[in-house]
């Protein structure tokens, strides 16, 4: 079973030791229309996007305006209706989907860890990314490089323990932490 999440942020127990932990608000979820082998199309909420193919979704499926955003996901349903939350109280690790931070075009150092040159006394080589060939053979740079390039925005799959799930508030707590910046949405899927 998934469920779609949003990420309110860290925190702490008040226990001695201490355990970080994850604050995870399950959505207002709707299943529309049960497909084969226990997936199904889902209507949750998102931002204000609103379009004449959210219109027509919306209409079929007999949706309020807030309902616009859909995804295809496994559920526990057998009927379409509100989604139904009761196993994550039973749940004992959760398998989290989280996008991570963007951090758009990285330097070596800082999307490798590459150590650098020296920071001062006249050296012109500081955070660049120093020799990266070989001799004249093979002459050529060998695939697989550790360069510059685009960093984050990536998928990320982590298992979290589960501490406790408030179905009155949607609350869900769990060990550790997950990808992405507070008020990400991601997908939690029951693993145990």
């Amino acid at each position: 079973m998934e469920f779609i999440v949003e990420k309110i942020g860290m925190s702490r127990t008040v226990s001695v030791p201490s355990v970080p932990v994850t604050l995870l608000k399950v959505l207002d979820t709707k299943v529309c229309e049960i497909t084969e082998n226990g997936k199904a199309i889902v209507a949750f909420t998102n931002g204000k996007k609103f379009n004449k193919a959210i219109e027509g979704q919306q209409k079929k499926y007999n949706l309020s305006k807030e309902f616009n955003r859909f995804a295809t996901m496994t559920v526990a349903n057998t009927e379409a209706g509100d989604l139904d939350v009761s196993g994550l109280a039973e749940a004992k690790v959760l398998k989290a989907t989280f996008k991570t931070k963007g951090r758009g075009f990285a330097g070596v150092m800082k999307r490798w860890n590459f150590a650098g040159g020296p920071g001062a006394h006249g050296s012109r080589f500081h955070r660049a990314p120093g020799s990266i060939g070989n001799c004249e053979w093979p002459g050529r740079v060998q695939p697989g490089r550790k360069m510059p390039g685009h960093y984050g925005n990536t998928n990320v799959s982590v298992k979290n323990e589960v501490l406790s799930f408030n179905a009155e508030t949607g609350i869900l707590v769990v060990k550790g932490s997950v990808a992405g910046p507070n008020g990400a949405l991601g997908k939690v899927k029951v693993a145990k």
